[in-house]
């Protein structure tokens, strides 16, 4: 069966923030020109905003610029920041510092969203401007033209069994033709590590450097909740070698709701102990006595995680390639030192538009050859965005050194006195998979049983996440080599991917004979964080795309 072909002009991966704003934009430019530009938006998601989750506590920079009506239209962003708190946490206290205007983790003229809300209605401005939004349809092949560059993009097969075979719902995916193509996947995007490859993207970059974020949602007492209170902590539970922190972020609710808030905990993923679970340390984070009062008599209603992009400006790749270009944090675009990056997502997505726009009005760019959008890379540089990346450049490396977590602050206090003026530019040390130790020369980490009540078990938290996949299609979670997980995960790191995988997905189980271990793969549990891609030790672990529709149905995460 020949798939189907779709003709549009610019055709956009990914239905974040920055996708979102791409689309808004190139339509906004159509409609000032007066000319007919189709614009496609592919979203993996069943509903728009369905696989979004960040902390989120937003600049609205970009948005202001994009939607200067924004409130007018309704937009989902209520919660003005009003205060800002940050503190150093030990076993037993909090060590307060302050926060002052200037310093990256001053927040005021900021607001707490609900990000996946924002999504939502950002699709509806998209759609109203005359985009297309295409929900549960997964890219999963790069096609290309003759010259080599890029075309378009497929979806995936759907109604194949997980043996290959067609069931009786079988149908062939659509290939979508573009003139310019901007992938907006995210973090770790599946097309996107496959356009690296193929342009060589990334020859010139450091390895990129990520974290894991694991966020709850809370309904706290009355007398807990604080609207506009934005939080931070660093140090403990972590030991001073791993970077990592926590966020707390009060929302305003409407009349007759529940007070509200969202709490989580970052670990940076080039931690080096493979007993080390960012799940189980966020746990335990819960039951500092700080922290603790503030959730009981309340109830979790919410649960999710997803990697993020941590390297910075020596990890950017290059981010235009014959036909399209890469935006929002599929290149990298978030500021660690703010913990932001929808601002810079969104304002790359225009960027990304405005460039297309320019080429596809001056007949530059067609079906037929493809482009290098070069003067996309022109913008970024005059932009805010890669001003900000620069001057925060050192901060997240200077937690590499023998002080650790001490010398990372009072390096990143220093780097932010001198505006990012340093003369150097400090290395992240290498890929995050490479950091782990062999497990015998770590020392096993002891974690409190869940209680129920302020801490959970895993599969429980998986259950809030929404996650379903068709159970009888082809693994979407591969391995390179079978042999691998037992012989070397198991055999030197004790098969790490148990513990930093958020939804236990990855379980080594005994052999039924009775002498061994195997690795399981419970891929229904999957929430699509790509941490599994990104840290096992073997780099044995492919994340592919599964159908499209699958994975966590996040409500305003």
């Amino acid at each position: 069966m020949e798939r189907m072909a779709e003709e549009t002009d610019i055709l956009i991966i990914g239905g974040g923030p920055a996708g979102m704003a791409a689309a808004i934009r190139a339509r906004q430019i159509a409609e000032e020109k007066g000319a007919e530009v189709r614009v496609t938006l592919l979203e993996k998601a069943a509903e728009t905003g369905g696989h979004i989750l960040s902390g989120a506590c937003v600049d609205p920079i970009a948005l202001n610029e994009l939607i200067p009506d924004w409130k007018d239209k309704g937009a989902p962003v209520n919660t003005e920041v009003t205060s800002d708190k940050f503190g150093l946490l030990t076993k037993s206290g909090r060590i307060p510092i302050p926060v002052f205007p200037g310093l990256p983790n001053y927040n005021h003229g900021n607001y707490v969203v609900r990000l996946g809300h924002l999504v939502k209605w950002l699709g509806e401005q998209a759609e109203a401007a005359g985009a297309e939004v295409w929900p549960g349809c997964a890219g999963a092949e790069l096609l290309y033209r003759d010259d080599g560059s890029l075309k378009g993009v497929a979806t995936g097969d759907v109604g194949i069994a997980k043996d290959g075979s067609p069931k009786d719902m079988f149908e062939r995916g659509m290939e979508f033709h573009s003139k310019i193509t901007i992938f907006a996947e995210g973090c770790h995007g599946h097309l996107t590590k496959m356009v690296s490859s193929k342009y060589n993207l990334r020859e010139n970059s450091e390895p990129q450097s990520y974290g894991i974020g694991l966020k709850e949602l809370w309904e706290v007492k009355p007398e807990n909740h604080k609207p506009g209170l934005v939080e931070h902590t660093i140090g403990w539970p972590l030991d001073k070698n791993t970077y990592g922190g926590s966020f707390i972020y009060h929302l305003n609710v409407e009349e007759g709701e529940a007070p509200l808030v969202a709490m989580g905990f970052v670990v940076g993923l080039d931690y080096s102990n493979p007993y080390l679970s960012p799940f189980r340390e966020f746990q335990r984070f819960k039951l500092h006595p700080y922290v603790k009062p503030m959730l009981e008599g309340g109830s979790r209603v919410a649960y999710g995680a997803r990697a993020l992009v941590e390297g910075g400006w020596q990890c950017l790749p290059k981010v235009v390639f014959p036909g399209g270009v890469l935006a929002g944090d599929t290149a990298g675009f978030l500021n660690v030192p703010r913990i932001k990056g929808t601002h810079n997502a969104m304002k790359s997505g225009m960027l990304a538009a405005e460039t297309a726009m320019d080429l596809i009005l001056s007949g530059e760019a067609s079906h037929d050859t493809g482009v290098v959008p070069e003067k996309y890379v022109d913008k970024l540089n005059e932009s805010y965005v890669y001003k900000e990346l620069k001057q925060v450049r050192n901060c997240r490396p200077s937690f590499h050194t023998k002080l650790g977590l001490y010398g990372g602050v009072l390096y990143s206090a220093f780097s932010t006195l001198v505006r990012g003026k340093e003369p150097w530019t400090f290395s992240h040390g290498g890929a995050d998979h490479s950091k782990l130790k062999p497990a015998k020369e770590a020392t096993p980490i002891e974690y409190p049983k869940p209680d129920g009540v302020i801490t959970f078990d895993l599969l429980s938290s998986v259950a809030l996440t929404g996650t379903n996949h068709e159970a009888d299609q082809p693994p979407h979670l591969t391995l390179k080599d079978d042999t691998v997980p037992v012989k070397r995960n198991l055999g030197v790191f004790e098969g790490p991917e148990a513990r930093f995988c958020p939804a236990g997905v990855y379980e080594f189980v005994p052999l039924e004979t009775g002498e061994g271990e195997r690795l399981q793969i419970n891929a229904q549990n999957c929430i699509h964080c790509k941490t599994c891609d990104i840290k096992d030790p073997s780099q044995n672990i492919n994340w592919v795309v599964p159908e499209g529709g699958g994975g966590p149905a996040y409500n305003g995460m």
